[in-house]
């Protein structure tokens, strides 16, 4: 009789046993398709934080290339307003005051009138979340 019992139990607990390393495969295929999904989305958040930095680059590209032929064409239309009406006073030439204008903004743009911070302005990370009492919320 305990030959029987001992085979019975066997028998249930290799049965417990199978169903029980089942269910965890089964949720650790679950897991590395998660993981892959996860890895998957970093890849394309990645890939798209990329295409913006390569985006902002190129418009700000253009918008220098904008103003400098901004600045070209109102140095031309000054030099020429000069040229075909000398007789002109100075005050009196609507472009050469919007020249003076865009080469002070253009120096100002070059001579940086303070040294670039190595800080920012508020706390960041696990001080940045702590209250006035001096606890973390």
């Amino acid at each position: 009789m305990t030959w029987i019992n001992s085979l019975v139990f066997m028998i249930i607990g290799m049965v417990i046993g199978f169903l029980v390393s089942r269910l965890t495969i089964c949720s650790n295929s679950h897991q590395k398709g998660l993981r892959k999904e996860l890895e998957k989305s970093r890849y394309e958040l990645e890939q798209y934080r990329q295409e913006l930095v390569d985006h902002f680059a190129q418009s700000a590209n253009l918008l220098d290339n904008i103003y400098r032929d901004y600045s070209r064409l109102y140095q031309h239309l000054a030099t020429t307003t000069a040229e075909l009406m000398p007789n002109l006073p100075e005050q009196d030439n609507p472009f050469a005051k919007r020249v003076s204008k865009l080469s002070d903004i253009s120096i100002e743009q070059k001579v940086p009138q303070e040294p670039p911070r190595d800080y920012s302005d508020k706390s960041t990370g696990i001080l940045g979340n702590a209250n006035k009492t001096g606890t973390i919320s």
